[in-house]
């Protein structure tokens, strides 16, 4: 009866909303290392560390006082929730409750409470019996101390501050990636100094000028002399002592040559997943950012016009050359193949992504990348390059919204206005940065000296500037050539000059930003006088 009683709660905390929120809500707060209310959990966490600190030292030689009491019992508070909490979140009982009860069930078998019970309380006591758990635990201690020995547990609040910390984090992983090479290196160590002081405690301690008066004394001498620090508080006075001596300094500069090269390759491993994790920490709040998927030469043209337009932006490659490329022009670079579905989730795809680039020169890549980046976000904007024909219907079927053949493009603007210098010195200008050659958009409004008049009549060399093509949604110019489909509108390219243009419709100019200025204000004048004449 109370086993049923118990698995039906399980039940009712996995259906429950509210339960599942505050929880997760709870592992935001002191886990989750992506939350941004962990960052604010944790400064207020180190500020009470710190004045804790600062009570107790001074609770060392002076009376803090009932206030510093009520202060020391409120952090004591702070700490022991914080710990009850983290092993509440560690792992979730009802679940494991109910997947003992469904396996039991599954198997026409009898349920056991007890066994599930033990299952869950052998999770709970996994992290309980971690090393950061045991040094929240033992940090709580210093208030429950009639003993004043008790003290020596404030040095844990101090290892508590490690919790809180991302590079004391990443040294203990880097520490324990090396776990066996270090293992090996500790019980050498622990032979050679058992070694030594062995035999500086025999040769020594016979002599009546002698500074090791017992082992300990042996021991403490080992561990100076092999730490190379030697404070010269305790020397052989034998010849026999300084002989060990010298050979226990000799073998100390190779154990600590030994150590020092583990750990110099474990940061290197480690470095370029430092990296990633800075870059993934830097997109956590941004909005509004494009991902770009491939940083050839396209790409590396797109990145340089939107870091020069200050627009958001993060890279993917997995191009150790085009990577390096990124980081020395300071861009936010991800060192990794962006058709895995983890990779793009990272970067963000779905938390605050609008647009995905891939302009990889491989067609096949660039498809893997649409379809995984599709399946992950059902409405985030894909733009594909693709390099050969074929495999434009295949980027559109993967995912992609549209598709830009950059060869082509280049192809149609040579053979379309070869032999206008105007539209050349535009493009040219366009490519080279040159801050007054632009490409803008002018709008056809309705009553404007551009409404129902052909190309031909704007006279558009006589201010120097070139149509590239006007993008519309009026049916009225189906019947014209060089159309393309863009969201629901037409583009058309460098339209023949009897193209005769309507309100709505948008031209996309090339020239002279003063040049395309001085025609729009001449165009809005003359429509203001015109609506002022009537």
């Amino acid at each position: 009866m109370f086993s049923k009683f118990v698995i039906y709660h399980a039940y009712l905390l996995k259906s429950s909303p509210r339960f599942k929120r505050i929880k997760r809500g709870v592992y935001n707060a002191l886990e989750n290392p992506r939350s941004q209310v962990k960052s604010y959990v944790d400064m207020l966490m180190i500020g009470l560390i710190v004045i804790s600190i600062f009570f107790l030292l001074y609770d060392v030689e002076h009376e803090t006082g009932v206030m510093g009491g009520y202060f020391e019992q409120g952090v004591i508070t702070c700490f022991a929730c914080e710990y009850l909490l983290r092993v509440w979140v560690s792992s979730d009982t009802h679940l494991l409750l109910i997947e003992e009860y469904e396996k039991a069930s599954y198997l026409n078998i009898e349920f056991s409470l007890f066994r599930a019970l033990k299952k869950a309380w052998i999770k709970k006591f996994e992290y309980i019996l971690s090393p950061m758990a045991i040094i929240d635990l033992l940090a709580i201690l210093p208030s429950y101390r009639p003993l004043r020995i008790l003290r020596i547990f404030l040095i844990f609040r101090l290892f508590k501050l490690f919790r809180y910390s991302n590079s004391a984090r990443l040294y203990s992983d880097i520490l324990a990636s090396k776990r066996f090479e270090l293992l090996t290196l500790l019980l050498f160590s622990c032979l050679l100094v058992f070694i030594a002081s062995v035999s500086v405690f025999i040769f020594e301690f016979p002599e009546i000028n002698s500074h090791i008066k017992n082992l300990f004394d042996a021991f403490y001498w080992s561990i100076v002399t092999m730490a190379t620090v030697g404070y010269g508080d305790i020397t052989p006075q034998t010849h026999g002592g300084k002989i060990v001596a010298i050979l226990l300094i000799l073998t100390s500069i190779g154990v600590l040559s030994f150590f020092t090269s583990i750990l110099i390759s474990a940061f290197n491993e480690k470095i370029p997943l430092l990296r990633e994790n800075q870059v993934y920490a830097e997109t956590e709040n941004y909005k509004n950012f494009i991902i770009i998927c491939g940083f050839g030469r396209v790409g590396q043209e797109i990145a340089k016009r939107l870091h020069r337009d200050k627009q958001k932006f993060i890279i993917i490659d997995k191009n150790e050359q085009h990577v390096e490329i990124a980081r020395q022009r300071n861009f936010l670079v991800i060192h990794n193949d962006a058709s895995k579905n983890q990779i793009l989730l990272s970067a963000g795809i779905n938390r605050g992504a609008t647009t995905v680039l891939c302009t990889t020169g491989d067609d096949v890549t660039n498809v893997y990348v649409t379809l995984t980046s599709r399946h992950l976000n059902k409405n985030i904007r894909i733009i594909s390059r693709a390099n050969q024909q074929e495999n434009v219907a295949k980027l559109y079927q993967a995912g992609a919204d549209q598709v830009i053949k950059p060869f082509e493009v280049a192809g149609l603007l040579t053979a379309e206005f070869l032999g206008q210098p105007v539209a050349f010195e535009a493009i040219s200008g366009i490519l080279q940065n040159h801050a007054e050659v632009v490409m803008d958009t002018l709008r056809v409004n309705q009553g404007s000296e551009l409404d129902d008049k052909q190309i031909i009549r704007l006279e558009l060399a006589k201010y120097k500037l070139t149509l590239l093509g006007v993008i519309s949604a009026n049916p009225i110019h189906l019947q014209h050539r060089n159309k393309y489909l863009v969201n629901q509108q037409h583009f058309y390219f460098n339209p023949d000059r009897h193209f005769v243009l309507h309100h709505g419709d948008i031209l996309l100019v090339l020239g002279r930003k003063f040049s395309i200025d001085h025609f729009r204000d001449l165009i809005e004048r003359r429509r203001l006088m015109h609506r002022k004449n009537l």
